[in-house]
C-alpha cells in the first residue's frame, strides 16, 4: 500500500501543477496579444519617421549634427550599453540569449564593458553580477512602459551624449519578429547613421529594384527639420525596443508555459499507468494469498 499511496500524492501534486502552469499560459496568451497591438500599433509612425530620417541624413551628408557623429570633446566620454532582460522568470530561454548576446558584444568591444552598464529587468542583476560586471543604473520599467517614461530615457541619453559623458548607446533585447521568431539584437541607439537607420528599421521592407523614390521639398528647410526629427526618431526607436522586447518576454512564457503544461500531461498520465500496475500487482499478490490460505486449510 505505501508504494500507491506515494505514486497518489505524486499524482495530485503533477496535477496541480499542471493547473497551475496552465493558467500562466492563459495570462502569457492574453498579455502577449496585448503587447502585440502596442508593438503593432507603433511600428507604421517609427518606420516613416525612420525612412525620412534616413532620407535626410542622407542627403545632407556633410551635416554636423551632435546625434549623427561623435565630436572631439567626447573623447573623455564611455559608452553606454542598455540591457533590456525581465523582471519575472518562467520565460524560457529569453533572459539566457539576451544575457549571452550582451557577453559576446562586451567580449568583441572592451570599451562598452568598461562602459556605462544600465539594466532594466530584475533578472539580468544577478546575471552582471557573477560576471563582475558592475551596473551602473538599474531602471524598473515594468511590461506596460508608457512613451512619456521611455521619452524621458532616451532625453536623458542624448543630454548626455551631447554634453560628452557617453560616446555612444547600444541597446541589447529581443527584436520581435513574429510569435515563432525573436532574435537577440544589439542595436546602435546613438550616434545616429543612416545606413544603420534603413538596416535596423523595424519591419521595414526591400523596395523592388527600380522603384523611384519619392522626392521631397521640406519647409522648412531639411536642416531645421533634420534638428527636430533626429530627437523624435531617437524616442520613437527607443519606444519599439521596449515594445519589442516585452512582447517577445510574452511569447516565450507563453510557449515555456505551454511545454510545462504538455510536459505534466505527460507526466500524470506515465504515473497513473504506474499506479495501475502496483495496483494490479497488488491486487493479485492478496488473491495468490487468499487462494493459498484456503488450500492450506482445506
Amino acid at each position: 500500500m505505501g508504494k500507491t499511496r506515494e505514486i497518489k500524492k505524486r499524482i495530485k501534486a503533477v496535477g496541480n501543477i499542471r493547473r497551475i502552469t496552465k493558467t500562466m499560459q492563459m495570462i502569457a496568451t492574453a498579455k502577449f496579444s496585448a503587447a502585440q497591438q502596442r508593438a503593432v500599433a507603433s511600428r507604421p509612425y517609427t518606420d516613416a519617421l525612420f525612412e525620412l530620417v534616413a532620407g535626410l541624413a542622407k542627403a545632407l551628408s556633410d551635416l554636423k549634427h551632435p546625434l549623427l557623429t561623435a565630436s572631439d570633446k567626447k573623447a573623455t566620454g564611455r559608452p553606454l550599453t542598455l540591457i533590456l532582460t525581465s523582471d519575472r522568470g518562467l520565460c524560457g530561454p529569453y533572459n539566457g540569449a539576451i544575457l549571452r548576446t550582451a557577453m559576446a558584444f562586451a567580449r568583441e568591444n572592451p570599451a562598452n564593458r568598461a562602459g556605462f552598464i544600465e539594466l532594466v529587468g530584475k533578472k539580468g542583476a544577478g546575471f552582471l553580477k557573477y560576471n563582475n560586471i558592475p551596473v551602473s543604473q538599474a531602471h524598473t520599467i515594468g511590461d506596460k512602459p508608457t512613451y512619456e517614461t521611455i521619452e524621458s530615457l532616451a532625453q536623458n541619453y542624448m543630454d548626455r551624449f551631447a554634453s560628452g559623458e557617453i560616446t555612444s548607446v547600444h541597446v541589447v533585447y529581443m527584436k520581435f519578429l513574429s510569435a515563432g521568431k525573436q532574435v537577440p539584437t544589439v542595436m546602435q541607439l546613438l550616434p545616429f547613421k543612416a545606413d544603420a537607420l534603413e538596416k535596423h528599421t523595424p519591419g521595414k521592407l526591400e523596395k523592388p529594384a527600380g522603384e523611384s523614390t519619392s522626392q521631397y521639398e521640406f519647409s522648412p528647410d531639411a536642416e531645421q527639420l533634420l534638428g527636430e526629427l533626429l530627437p523624435a526618431a531617437v524616442k520613437a526607436v527607443l519606444f519599439q525596443c521596449f515594445n519589442d522586447a516585452i512582447v517577445s518576454e510574452h511569447v516565450a512564457r507563453m510557449i515555456a508555459m505551454k511545454a510545462a503544461t504538455d510536459n505534466a500531461g505527460k507526466m500524470g498520465k506515465r504515473l497513473t499507468r504506474t499506479f495501475n500496475r502496483a495496483r494490479q500487482a497488488q491486487i493479485t499478490t492478496e488473491l495468490t494469498e487468499i487462494v493459498a490460505g484456503a488450500a492450506a486449510l482445506g
